[in-house]
């Protein structure tokens, strides 16, 4: 236990150390940690010395109170962290950037004689990108150089700007990319020549996305089979005919490896040439694509598939709240602009003699079916919830909205998992090197701290913490279950969530825990992701080799798939840790440039009161999540409301005060008070006015 009190901490006595150890350095909002085979131990206070979030360093471990280990960096291996994002600031013939990023503890400063500052025009208090020249030790300052001026403290899309800068994220696309792919054009002709191509545009398509989406590279075809079953086809764009090995557009998606989507734009991995125009799925045009017809039985189960190239013709586009409003049968009853375009969808397919709405309750029935099938395996569906801003034309948010899983969204998520198995298990049972979605088991201690958690606040039961001790996967997939409309779902969530492996990208198939598959690959959205675009291009490859011959196949490969040192074979392991790692950092980016807008919106709202939950407790305070919205902001030690001490139980995650006996826990329930929000950082602070037990 940690006693807090305003901000304060006690000092953990050390004893004992053991011998020096290599990790690396993860530092967040709630505190600094060093990850290492040895397993994850927090560090001390001063512990964390000159290191940086993400550096390789050695470290130490001492005993602290309660015998728990806590570690500390001896010395810096190798470093990450090459540009910063803060505040230009004059300390006499210095410079000084103020990291905005508060993973980053450091100053950092500008040297007299590096007149960086002035040619790029920077005033104090500006908000500037710098390259570190120099790393801080513990005798020495840390210096860096300005690379740009990022604006004034007062621009509408600083936040964002800061987010773009801090991951290194660039806006537009390379000039010899972007004339390459305008050079590229849509000769249906010449790729029905393709003897592997097949012309299946008679078949009634659709695609189904978010209301926002530019581009569709994902559209689905339903039938019921005279059986009682079901013929599924899934329809992907076919990016890899436009794009060549090692061309100067494949080149710059191998660099970005997947897009990036921000609360305010989107960053493609592809020119928008062919992302939002010559590949993407647009209804009534013909499009290139990579089809996947699916057999299954009528309990959903897979009795055969076959993979080829296509020219398909998209014949609806509509919007998962539209399709929503179809399959709950409710038009009538629906938002007045969900009805409007739901009818819309409805007319354009009966102009193609399909009932849409029949169409989509047999798709329906089919991801039903489906889900049925991955649960008995011990797939394991997390409920997640997604905040996002909705803007308004000058890029400010009107409103915090949530995203959650509907049955639009279902039933076109169990199509692209389907796709994904049956091409993975295709590639795997050849022995074929691929841009596998591997998912390992999670680390025991991992799931046994979660489940001691979760059944020490009663969320669950001794038979189901069993369970998940052990590491089964349907153990989970019930804490969950049973969870669910409950005030505990949140909880069981983000707490097995946080225990989970994260899934990366490998050249050889290792299955999938989460889902229970023991192939997956993602072959669905080559658009946005350049692991898919390797799928396409290892299938495209093997199905010359298996259909037309080894000759005709080696014409191919020069265009699929390389030859010599630069062969796909050769450097794939680089490109799925490289891609791995681009799609964590297009994953925080996306998270943190939410974050700014939400801050953005309760900058408006300062003084104004909320109901919600606390959702996390660490030695920060307690962290809340609003009814109205979901967003999350933080109650300090400070805000706590009294004077006095408070204990802080990380096994429970509980705070109790020391004085009165109230406690604060994972689930209470509370009032709050918006007290402050830097946009900038993305952080909102709020104050506790009321707290109770009721959670069910």
């Amino acid at each position: 236990m940690g006693r807090k009190r305003k901000g304060g901490a006690r000092r953990p006595t050390r004893s004992r150390h053991t011998g020096r150890l290599t990790g690396t350095v993860r530092i967040t909002d709630t505190g600094a940690f060093v990850e290492s085979s040895e397993g994850e131990f927090r560090l001390t206070q001063r512990g964390v010395r000159e290191a940086m979030n993400g550096d390789t360093v050695t470290f130490s471990l001492h005993r602290g109170p309660g015998g728990q280990m806590r570690a500390v960096v001896e010395s810096t291996v190798s470093r990450v962290t090459e540009v910063l994002v803060g505040t230009y600031d004059v300390a006499g013939p210095l410079g000084v950037v103020r990291p905005l990023d508060t993973r980053v503890r450091q100053d950092f400063f500008v040297l007299p004689r590096d007149g960086s500052a002035a040619a790029c025009g920077v005033q104090p208090g500006d908000i500037v990108s710098a390259r570190i020249v120099s790393y801080p030790t513990r005798y020495e300052s840390g210096v860096v150089t300005i690379e740009r001026r990022i604006g004034s403290s007062d621009a509408p899309d600083l936040g964002i700007q800061c987010v773009m800068a801090r991951y290194d994220l660039a806006d537009g696309y390379p000039r010899a990319a972007v004339d390459e792919a305008r050079g590229y054009a849509l000769d249906i002709d010449a790729a029905l020549a393709d003897p592997l191509r097949r012309d299946i545009r008679e078949r009634f398509a659709i695609t189904i996305d978010p209301i926002d989406a530019r581009d569709f590279d994902d559209a689905i075809s339903v039938e019921r089979t005279p059986e009682g079953g079901w013929k599924l086809g899934v329809h992907i764009a076919d990016v890899s005919h436009y794009v060549p090995w090692e061309s100067h557009v494949d080149l710059e998606a191998r660099r970005r490896a997947t897009s990036v989507y921000l609360a305010d734009r989107v960053l493609p991995m592809l020119p928008e040439e062919l992302s939002c125009e010559l590949c993407s799925l647009k209804p009534d045009v013909d499009r290139l694509a990579f089809t996947v017809d699916i057999e299954l039985d009528r309990r959903g189960r897979v009795r055969g598939h076959t993979a080829y190239p296509s020219v398909i013709r998209s014949r609806v586009r509509t919007d998962y709240d539209a399709v929503d409003v179809l399959l709950a049968d409710g038009i009538d009853d629906a938002r007045a602009d969900d009805a409007e375009r739901a009818r819309a969808a409805c007319e354009r397919a009966s102009r193609c003699g399909v009932d849409l709405p029949a169409f989509l309750r047999d798709a329906d029935a089919l991801a039903q079916a489906r889900r049925e099938i991955r649960r008995r395996r011990g797939s394991i569906d997390f409920e997640t919830v997604e905040v996002h801003a909705l803007l308004d034309e000058t890029g400010l948010p009107e409103r915090i909205v949530t995203r959650e899983r509907t049955r639009a969204t279902s039933l076109v998520e169990e199509a692209m998992l389907l796709a994904n198995e049956c091409v993975a298990g295709w590639l795997a049972d050849r022995g074929l090197d691929a841009a596998y979605r591997v998912h390992e088991a999670p680390s025991p201690d991992e799931l046994s701290a979660a489940a001691k958690t979760l059944a020490g606040i009663g969320a669950i039961d001794r038979a189901v913490a069993a369970g998940i001790r052990a590491g089964d996967p349907s153990a989970i997939e019930q804490a969950v279950v049973a969870s669910h409309d409950t005030g505990f779902a949140p909880l069981v969530n983000a707490l097995l969530l946080r225990a989970m492996q994260r899934a990366v990208y490998r050249p050889h198939n290792a299955g999938h825990y989460a889902l229970g598959a023991g192939a997956y690959c993602h072959f669905t959205s080559p658009i946005r992701r350049y692991p898919d675009l390797l799928v396409h291009r290892a299938l495209k490859y093997q199905l010359a080799l298996e259909r037309l011959g080894r000759p005709r196949a080696r014409e191919r490969a020069g265009a699929l798939v390389g030859s010599g040192d630069q062969a796909l074979v050769r450097i794939l392991p680089q490109l799925c840790r490289q891609s791995s790692a681009a799609e964590r950092t297009a994953d925080a980016a996306a998270h943190a440039s939410q974050k700014v807008k939400v801050a953005q919106y309760y900058a408006r709202r300062i003084g104004e009161r909320f109901a919600g939950c606390v959702s996390w407790i660490d030695t920060m305070g307690a962290f809340v999540r609003l009814d109205d919205t979901g967003a999350e902001g933080l109650v300090r030690m400070s805000e706590l409301g009294g004077n006095e001490w408070w204990d802080l139980d990380e096994d429970l995650l509980q705070l109790t005060g020391t004085a009165t006996g109230r406690t604060l826990a994972l689930g209470t329930r509370v009032v709050v008070e918006v007290i402050g929000a830097n946009p900038v950082r993305g952080h909102v602070d709020f104050r506790l006015i009321h707290a109770s037990r009721a959670l069910h």
